[in-house]
């Protein structure tokens, strides 16, 4: 559920940003990755990062502010194919592999060993971390009444309406 939800939270803040100018989505507001456009790089870097260690592959020297894309249109197609390769990860998985140990290095080069399922809980908290940075900004940017609903809640009531 929490990959589905991530990826409609993001859609809607992403349709929401695309009604700013790039000289606003780029804006340096003093947020923990600076403007608008460098906080969701940081979300895509990062889900980048964690899919490559969960497909066991190796990303040594990620910077965490990097700017994949300075571009919001092909920053929202990366982002909507990253959301799609997640979901199709995630429900792809077992139990048992869930539960299995996932051995890592972090950006520093620190080892790391724990459940999947725990990789995945932090990989949404903080998606939802940073999304609510990014929710702030857009509310700044263009008024708090088009800063779009993004609670579980409200994703979970969609898909029980849509079923």
């Amino acid at each position: 559920m929490f990959a589905r939800y991530n990826a409609w939270a993001n859609d809607r803040i992403y349709a929401a940003t695309a009604e700013l100018s790039p000289q606003a989505l780029a804006e340096d507001r003093g947020a923990f990755f600076g403007s608008l456009l460098g906080t969701l790089n940081h979300l895509l870097v990062t889900d980048r990062l964690w899919m490559a260690r969960i497909e066991g592959t190796s990303q040594s020297g990620t910077r965490l502010n990097a700017m994949l894309h300075h571009d919001f249109a092909e920053l929202r197609v990366a982002r909507q194919g990253q959301d799609q390769a997640l979901v199709a990860l995630v429900e792809g998985m077992s139990e048992e592999r869930l539960a299995q140990p996932l051995a890592y290095a972090t950006t520093t080069g620190v080892a790391q060993s724990q459940p999947l399922h725990e990789v995945l809980s932090h990989l949404f908290n903080h998606q939802t971390h940073h999304r609510g940075h990014a929710h702030h900004l857009v509310g700044l940017a263009l008024g708090q009444e088009k800063a779009p609903v993004l609670d579980l809640l409200a994703y979970q009531r969609s898909i029980a309406r849509a079923a």
